[in-house]
Parts: structure tokens; sequence; C-alpha cells
């Protein structure tokens, strides 16, 4: 299986964001979630602004 390879400083910075110690798996669900979520719209924006231009 292949693995995406995330530089240690960015995974640190990510797993920071994202833990929760009031969470049993450790994370905070919703918050993670908003992330993908923003980071998606985001690439959505980036992806129209590039196809508006050809």
């Amino acid at each position: 299986m292949d693995y995406i390879s995330i530089p240690e400083d960015d995974y640190k910075a990510i797993e920071q964001m994202i833990a929760s110690t009031e969470s049993v798996v450790g994370i905070d669900a919703k918050r993670t979630h908003i992330i993908i979520i923003h980071k998606l719209l985001e690439i959505e924006k980036r992806m129209k602004a590039l196809e508006a231009k050809q």
C-alpha cells in the first residue's frame, strides 16, 4: 500500500490541530472534518479559477 509522504513538521502541526484529550480516539472529529472540508473548498475555488482562465 502506498502512503502519502508528509513532512514531519507538517504532520506534527496537523496532529496538534486535531488532537483532543476529551476524545476516546484522541482527535476532535468535528474540527478534523471542518479542516478537511475547508481545504476541499479552497481546492475547488482554485480549480474554478484555473478553469476560467482556459
